[in-house]
Parts: structure tokens; C-alpha cells; sequence
């Protein structure tokens, strides 16, 4: 189930390894996103941020978490 939370973290939390190290999970690109999907998400709660992440941008939904960024995580 997404919460509050995994919003504001997808919103906000930087990538902490690989290739887009640093960019925050929803700047991702889908393409990066997909390939996860098909060689297998992280564990844990980063994996699970990227697969709702995922989903927000193939319903092309991402501008609902403009408001969000900026906003403390934490």
C-alpha cells in the first residue's frame, strides 16, 4: 500500500548507488526502472520506492509529487 511516506520519499530520496547515484528516485528514467523490473528490484524499502515509482510514471502521474519535492522525508 503507498502512504504519505513513500510519496515523499520517492519525491525526495536520492538514488545511493549505480549509474544515476544522486538523482532522486522519480527523476529516474523509465527505462532504468524497466530493466530493474526485469532483473530484479533492490530488497528493502529502496525497492520498493522504485516499484511505486515505476508505476507512477507509466500512468504518467509524476506531476502529483511535484508538490512534494523539497519537502523533509525524515
Amino acid at each position: 500500500m503507498i502512504n504519505k511516506e513513500h510519496l515523499l520519499a520517492i519525491a525526495n530520496m536520492p538514488m545511493p548507488f549505480g549509474r544515476y547515484a544522486g538523482k532522486v528516485i522519480i527523476d529516474l528514467p523509465e527505462e532504468y526502472l524497466l530493466w530493474f523490473a526485469n532483473k530484479g528490484f533492490p530488497s528493502g524499502n529502496l525497492g520498493e520506492l522504485m516499484q511505486i515509482a515505476l508505476e507512477i510514471k507509466i500512468n504518467g502521474q509524476e506531476a502529483v509529487l511535484d508538490p512534494l519535492r523539497g519537502v523533509s522525508f525524515n
